[in-house]
């Protein structure tokens, strides 16, 4: 990926845009729920993610097997409507997804979600001797869930990851505010139809900046 980078150049978390986005007729999706950075909607065309590997075979390797098999599933989802790309090397990675509990507070020292955060940076990358604008995710997944909780954290973070910085107002959707009774383990039409309109928005994403 990138031969060279330069420190961040964003806030660490994303900003509302200029003009809202109206809704999209009968609540089809939620694209006026989202929120861009300063320099626009934070997504790219390909994404390179880095999982964080299996450790050693041990006694607690089984929660270890299930934290990935729930990631993967995730991935599997949004992979039906992006670009994704799996690296080994977490340097050349947009997305990397590690194996442990996010801090109990936020930066602003606001308390958070305590299973999943995806956090956000946005750099310049040298590519081709030019320096391009490009979205940094780091994803943290506590292992600590069953397996259809933690995948459905999985989803709901990896959905922040690829763009979706906002959330859906209805339960269902693998991007909601608040979940409902059953973990969403799988995208619905509202998700769908929010991440395709994201995607058909100019970006500044991946240009020189």
């Amino acid at each position: 990926m990138a031969s060279a980078s330069r420190p961040p150049v964003r806030p660490s978390s994303p900003a509302k845009p200029a003009a809202a986005s109206a809704p999209a007729p009968s609540g089809l999706d939620y694209r006026h729920l989202l929120e861009a950075t300063p320099w626009g909607w934070p997504r790219l065309d390909r994404w390179c993610v880095w999982v964080e590997p299996l450790g050693e075979s041990s006694p607690g390797s089984r929660f270890e097997e299930r934290w990935q098999q729930a990631v993967t599933g995730a991935l599997t989802s949004w992979g039906s409507e992006l670009s994704l790309v799996m690296v080994s090397n977490p340097d050349q990675a947009h997305i990397l997804i590690q194996r442990r509990r996010p801090p109990l507070l936020d930066a602003q020292g606001r308390r958070r979600a305590s299973h999943g955060r995806a956090m956000l940076e946005v750099v310049e990358v040298q590519r081709q001797a030019a320096w391009r604008l490009e979205p940094r995710v780091v994803v943290l997944l506590s292992p600590d869930q069953r397996l259809e909780a933690l995948q459905a954290t999985a989803l709901h973070e990896l959905g922040h990851a690829i763009g979706l910085w906002g959330h859906s107002d209805q339960p269902a959707d693998a991007m909601a505010a608040v979940p409902g009774a059953r973990p969403v383990l799988s995208l619905t039409a509202r998700d769908r139809a929010t991440v395709r309109w994201l995607y058909q928005q100019p970006s500044r994403f991946g240009q020189p900046p």
